[in-house]
């Protein structure tokens, strides 16, 4: 792909762009990398926050790490022999993405505090009209990598806004309020909480956790990687590349059990099951802290301290829900009141309502989050029909529930960078638009395999569900096989659109009838 110049002015007088990236997170920083390595520099990487690092930038909770191990948490374009442990803390993974921006050039892309307030496409010109806090721009291809940890979720709470104490979400740490010697209240038990629970719990006063849904938690197999081991990576580059597939090999092989043979998680289950016995002996505590639905339904956490944690003298363990705010005491669905001075929410994120969607506005002036009303869809996890030119990194249902995303992201770099070469080949002012009927078609093949998975056939309510009750969030394949089904783009799944003015108004990309999902793959 040829070179652009940067920045260039449009018609309108605004700066226009061949490519906005919003986010720059690990989906965002990516996308910059491989559109650099592409031939591509006519793009820019919008960020609302004032430094880089998405999630990894916002999360600075005590104890904040990463549960899949730092090898494959990482680019495999940008390696790391340096990793300190196996499992990687929030400061060394956010110095990583620092890393990054810095070793590939991407600063002067870079532009922090603008938040994306809206996006509206221009059918006439075929472009992107984007209003940020700072000004607007234009751009020929719109790439969203906010992510779906981005907005924090506080759920509705009667009462909450008369309490008089600290009230905060873990994204979101108030970092000047001091926790040493207060009564505090830990809302809710997923990944962020199980890991703040044992971070705080030596320092409060008392800790009461309310746990509406008890999490299946198992050890997390952590070490120190010793200095041999990183001059080993650093010296013999291969050894780091071996220890990385070898980690992405083990976990393609238990797919199977997640997406078509839950039976086959009954060991693990087990195995759980006897890391809490270890941890905690009063029967009645086991049983609130036991899960009622099969392993792997929710998230599976990692966690060596939080069981311990639970059985300190300043822990209680409320197993029910929050219902309502009374002054400064909370109320539980089972009627348990508690007096706390603080309150930390760790009740995740808008996943399956991205914000962002409200303020994408496509063909037509129908929003994103209007065209998906009915649940998120997308063709391969990047394109909507009637948001032409429009990718999204970390789309509708290109989530996992054992490995890393880092290889999803990969995979969504690959279609981006063939969407940006089938837009060359074409010529001219031109736009890709994804068919409804392939976008019905890839959903159709992702919900009926979706059918049989732990995820939906295992009794949880998680939020990998929409309010539907359907699952846009996770894919139930292999990482490879989502790399193989997004290698390129299919021109027949798309529209071509070109300029009005010019009379081609809206043409098919090819004849002949939309391509067949693998639907046996």
């Amino acid at each position: 792909m040829a070179e652009r110049e940067h920045g260039r002015r449009g018609q309108s007088g605004r700066e226009h762009v061949r490519v906005a990236v919003i986010g720059s997170g690990f989906g965002g920083l990516g996308a910059a990398v491989r559109l650099r390595r592409a031939g591509i520099t006519d793009f820019v990487v919008l960020e609302r926050r004032g430094g880089v690092g998405g999630t990894w930038h916002d999360n600075t909770y005590p104890g904040c790490a990463c549960d899949v191990p730092s090898h494959l948490y990482s680019f495999s374009f940008a390696p790391n022999p340096q990793w300190p442990r196996s499992f990687s803390g929030q400061a060394h993974i956010h110095a990583y993405l620092e890393g990054v921006a810095d070793n590939f050039g991407l600063r002067p892309h870079i532009r922090l505090h603008h938040d994306v307030e809206q996006l509206t496409w221009d059918e006439d010109e075929l472009r992107w009209v984007i209003e940020t806090s700072q000004g607007t721009l234009t751009a020929d291809v719109v790439v969203s990598a906010t992510g779906p940890l981005s907005d924090p979720k506080i759920p509705d709470i009667p009462g909450l806004e008369g309490f008089g104490g600290k009230v905060f979400h873990s994204a979101e740490w108030d970092h000047d309020y001091d926790l040493r010697g207060k009564r505090v209240a830990m809302i809710g038990t997923g990944a962020s909480a199980i890991q703040i629970v044992p971070a705080i719990q030596p320092t409060v006063g008392r800790l009461t956790l309310f746990q509406r849904t008890p999490p299946w938690v198992m050890p997390r197999v952590d070490r120190r990687i010793s200095g041999l081991e990183r001059w080993l990576h650093g010296k013999v580059p291969i050894s780091a590349t071996l220890r990385r597939q070898i980690l992405w090999g083990v976990r393609e092989l238990q797919v199977s059990a997640f997406t078509k043979r839950p039976q086959e998680l009954g060991l693990v289950q087990r195995l759980a099951l006897a890391h809490m016995r270890r941890a905690v002996k009063d029967p009645e505590m086991r049983r609130r802290l036991t899960p009622d639905y099969r392993i792997g339904c929710k998230r599976i956490l990692l966690s060596n301290n939080y069981y311990p944690a639970l059985t300190k003298p300043n822990v209680d363990l409320v197993a029910s829900g929050l219902k309502e705010v009374r002054g400064n005491t909370l109320v539980a669905a089972d009627g348990t009141e508690t007096e706390v001075d603080a309150v930390i929410f760790g009740t995740g994120f808008h996943v399956t309502d991205m914000p962002i969607a409200r303020k994408v506005k496509g063909a037509g002036g129908i929003t994103l989050a209007e065209a998906w009303r009915d649940g998120m869809e997308s063709l391969r996890g990047a394109g909507a029909a009637g948001f032409p030119n429009f990718l999204t990194i970390i789309g509708p249902n290109t989530g996992l529930g054992n490995s890393s995303m880092i290889l999803m992201i990969e995979a969504q770099l690959n279609y981006m960078v063939d969407h940006l070469r089938q837009l060359d080949v074409l010529g001219g002012r031109v736009a890709l638009d994804a068919r409804p009927s392939a976008v019905h078609a890839w959903n159709k093949f992702v919900q009926d395999r979706m059918r049989r998975t732990v995820w939906n056939t295992g009794g949880c309510d998680s939020w990998y569900l929409d309010a539907n009750g359907r699952n846009t969030t996770v894919w139930p394949g292999t990482t490879g096989e989502f790399r193989r089904l997004t290698r390129e783009v299919r021109l027949e799944e798309y529209e071509v659109l070109r300029p009005k003015a010019r009379g081609a108004g809206r043409a098919a990309a090819t004849a002949g009838r939309p391509s067949k999902q693998e639907a046996a793959a």
